[in-house]
């Protein structure tokens, strides 16, 4: 069974998502601020976190990056904020979507649906053989969810490597941005190219020799991402 962590302070919210959750065979803890929000993810381990940024004793972001030292659970951003800044902010620290309140209860779901699947290892159903592909810099193995650099293991969130991954084994081929963000977030989104930039950037920045001038992922402007070995 499927555990989510609820961090929001506002009681009328953590009641209808409980309720909402609990209907569909999710099980549930919530958690009224970050200091109670970090304790319950240590102890209970959660497989999603649905998160409000404007807690009453730390920022939501704070709560991601206190996530993000030692686990790679996905994180669904619930907020009032509405700025693309701050939006970017939340993603850049390691936040795997964003919802606006006020929000529409299936489409949270569906996202939060969406998120827990990005997290769940490729091949689990016997379907994928082993994949692995090799750069000058890094190995992707696509089985087993891991990428390798000088030797070591590259953490990456599972919004990272769910986009990596749909580059991988479209390597050499354009993908649109469209397609890209339809993959990776889900059907309903075409636009949000932000997100792209933001995870690109972190891709570049964790398996690119020179992340400025990116040998690997390759910006096709106005349209799409390549991903190219050589």
């Amino acid at each position: 069974m499927t555990r989510v962590l609820v961090v929001d302070d506002e009681p009328q919210i953590v009641r209808a998502l409980v309720i909402n959750l609990k209907a569909r065979k999710y099980e549930v803890d919530a958690a009224p601020d970050g200091a109670t929000a970090l304790q319950l993810a240590a102890t209970r381990h959660p497989d999603v976190v649905v998160l409000d940024l404007g807690l009453p004793d730390m920022d939501g972001v704070d709560v991601i990056r206190g996530l993000r030292g030692w686990t790679r659970v996905p994180i669904l951003v619930l907020s009032a904020r509405h700025t693309s800044d701050e939006k970017v902010e939340a993603l850049d620290a390691g936040a795997d979507d964003y919802v606006t309140k006020p929000f529409g209860m299936d489409e949270l779901l569906a996202r939060l649906r969406a998120a827990v699947r990005r997290a769940e290892p490729v091949g689990q159903d016997g379907g994928d053989q082993v994949v692995i592909v090799e750069t000058e810099g890094f190995t992707v193995d696509l089985a087993a969810k891991k990428v390798h650099r000088d030797g070591r293991d590259v953490r990456l969130t599972p919004t990272e490597w769910h986009l990596l991954e749909v580059l991988v084994r479209n390597g050499g081929r354009l993908v649109s941005q469209r397609q890209l963000l339809q993959e990776v977030w889900g059907p309903s989104y075409g636009t949000e190219t932000n997100y792209l930039r933001v995870y690109m950037a972190q891709l570049r920045r964790k398996l690119e020799a020179d992340p400025s001038h990116p040998r690997h992922f390759v910006t096709e402007p106005g349209m799409g991402y390549r991903f190219e070995r050589a």
